[in-house]
């Protein structure tokens, strides 16, 4: 009997994007007003459910093509939220996916549709059920992986300069690293290339610009920063 209610219950899959740009040397996160009920008009993540037919990899990645126009989206799962009451709407099991996105390539007119903002992370209302627990596992995440691959390719311009990375690991580390010593370190990685063009905004001297190397980095055995950076 135990063994036949298990396999009643009822239980909806969904999934929820935690989805970080960069803009304004400023970390944001993509979040909108709730359009139904419940918590109709209350700050919200992106999400939507899985269709049959679908992974929840292929759900998350059909949300973010919708909502930005956006094919090529750096993406990673977070974690798994099932909390029988986590949704007073129902009985909800959501999977929760992080993604990167290069502001300046996105579609605003989608991102208008959905009445979809871009907040500071360090300015986030609150948001609804769980969603700000599935941001902070999202931070974690993003956090862990800038200790062991050089994030930027997936945020930054295709030419930025050496302060323009250290403004963003100020940004996702919420700290602030010592010029030289992250320059010091970046460059010993090996994987930026130096362009013969300069950023006269920032010096009299002019910034170089740097870009990613064509073949992407694999990650690197030991922490590209440790805490105590």
């Amino acid at each position: 009997m135990q063994y036949e209610k298990y396999h009643q219950l009822k239980r909806h899959i969904a999934v929820d994007c935690v989805i970080f740009g960069y803009e304004q040397e400023q970390l944001k996160l993509l979040v909108f007003k709730r359009a139904i009920e419940p918590a109709k008009g209350k700050w919200s993540l992106i999400g939507g459910w899985v269709k049959e037919e679908e992974s929840v990899e292929d759900a998350a990645r059909r949300v973010l093509v919708n909502l930005t126009g956006l094919q090529d989206v750096f993406m990673e799962q977070v974690q798994t939220f099932s909390k029988p009451d986590r949704d007073p709407g129902g009985n909800v099991v959501t999977v929760s996916f992080y993604a990167l996105i290069k502001v300046e390539k996105y579609s605003n007119q989608l991102i208008h549709e959905f009445g979809a903002e871009w907040i500071n992370i360090s300015e986030l209302p609150s948001l609804i059920f769980d969603h700000d627990e599935m941001v902070a596992r999202a931070l974690e995440k993003l956090r862990l992986k800038s200790r062991y691959d050089l994030i930027g390719r997936q945020l930054l311009p295709e030419k930025f300069t050496m302060t323009s990375l250290r403004k963003l690991y100020n940004e996702i580390f919420q700290k602030h690293f010592d010029p030289g010593n992250f320059r010091k370190k970046v460059l010993s990685l090996k994987v930026l290339e130096r362009l013969e063009e300069k950023d006269m905004s920032e010096s009299r001297k002019g910034a170089f610009y740097y870009k990613f190397n064509e073949i992407e980095e694999e990650g690197f055995s030991d922490p590209i920063f440790k805490r105590s950076f």
